[in-house]
């Protein structure tokens, strides 16, 4: 595609587009062909990124459903956004517990089971350089630890795989959580289970749910690894073909569907 063609389907004028293209260029993911640019076969990286976080929920979604038929309780997956959890996707029950939760909802990490979780999978290092971070949740927990609690903690949850919350970030709120990791065995997100601290004690929570959690993080992680190997065959094939030309009909990645969203 010539410089002009580019700028013009841009809107862009040409010297613009220019040293847009010789950023790209740079950056690997255009060449120069035939005295005009093409796309390589690194563009991939930049899509399939978009599918692949996209695609932790449809993958997982099932999963869920069939946990939450289980316990009749709410079930979530959360990563890491600094000192926060972000939750980015959820099946839940109509119950209503302290705080609501939806699609984008941040908690402070340290006092939530999926917070743990995710912060245990750092070093040690950089989980506490990740807590030093303000929070952007606006809430304040109820537990307050130090750098030697905090320590004891990632300890326990590194040793025993999975964590447990008992009303530390607000009343009433208890839950378990357990990694969801890729192929590599890296921890890419954690998934829970929540209840209310006056109907489900601790032992139900860990004697019954708990089993199931980790089955279906198992389930997750080793469907999420499958999904994970397909697409890098699919990017090592098509770097295997010639420079995919710039132009209109380029694909365009679908819409996301918000993952769930309710009170819970």
């Amino acid at each position: 595609m010539s410089l002009t063609a580019v700028a013009t389907a841009a809107g862009l004028a040409r010297p613009t587009a220019r040293r847009i293209l010789l950023t790209l260029e740079q950056l690997g993911y255009v060449r120069t062909a035939d005295g005009g640019f093409e796309l390589t076969p690194r563009v991939l990286d930049l899509g399939m990124s978009y599918v692949l976080s996209r695609g932790l929920w449809e993958v997982a979604r099932p999963h869920m459903e069939k946990l939450v038929a289980r316990t009749h309780e709410s079930s979530s997956i959360a990563q890491l956004d600094g000192s926060d959890i972000v939750y980015v996707a959820r099946v839940a029950v109509p119950k209503i517990i302290a705080l609501a939760v939806t699609i984008g909802t941040r908690f402070p990490a340290m006092q939530t089971s999926l917070g743990k979780v995710l912060l245990a999978a750092l070093p040690p290092g950089e989980a506490e350089r990740v807590l030093a971070e303000p929070s952007r949740s606006g809430i304040t927990p109820r537990w307050q630890p130090d750098a030697e609690e905090r320590a004891a903690v990632m300890r326990e949850v590194r040793a025993r795989g999975w964590s447990l919350t008992d009303q530390e970030l607000a009343p009433g709120i208890r839950s378990v959580a357990a990694p969801l990791r890729d192929g590599d065995g890296r921890t890419i997100a954690a998934l829970n289970v929540t209840v209310h601290a006056a109907e489900t004690p601790v032992e139900v929570l860990t004697g019954e749910y708990l089993p199931w959690l980790l089955q279906t993080a198992g389930a997750i992680s080793a469907d999420w690894a499958a999904c994970q190997g397909a697409s890098q065959v699919t990017i090592a094939r098509a770097a295997a073909l010639p420079g995919t030309a710039v132009g209109p009909a380029a694909a365009t990645p679908p819409v996301p569907t918000p993952a769930g969203s309710s009170r819970r």
